[in-house]
């Protein structure tokens, strides 16, 4: 693991203790993460398609796209805590992904 990445997940870790927010188990923070899925696909779709609210003043793109990197990151950090708990790398996770893809799809279909 890059020492970078290995100082993310640990200070996301750390910061997430501190504020008691890692004494969650696996199926609160599971919800945790739909939450923040939910609110990264509304960011996504104001982005998209607008939010056409009257109670919501519209806004310029460049804050939209602020609002999307962090619901993005917030659901991230909810799954590098789940990472966390079972003693897994966000980077083992990606190369996993990255394999997995790519004998799936070695025939380029």
């Amino acid at each position: 693991m890059s020492e970078k990445s290995a100082n993310t997940q640990a200070w996301i870790q750390q910061f997430y203790q501190d504020r008691g927010w890692s004494n969650y188990g696996p199926f609160e923070r599971v919800g945790f993460l739909m939450e923040e899925v939910g609110e990264t696909a509304r960011a996504i779709r104001a982005i998209e398609i607008g939010r056409d609210r009257p109670d919501e003043l519209e806004q310029p793109l460049d804050r939209l796209r602020e609002e999307l990197v962090e619901e993005l990151g917030d659901v991230l950090g909810n799954v590098i805590i789940l990472a966390n708990m079972y003693d897994v790398s966000i980077e083992h996770i990606l190369e996993v992904h990255k394999s997995k893809l790519t004998k799936r799809y070695q025939s380029g279909v």
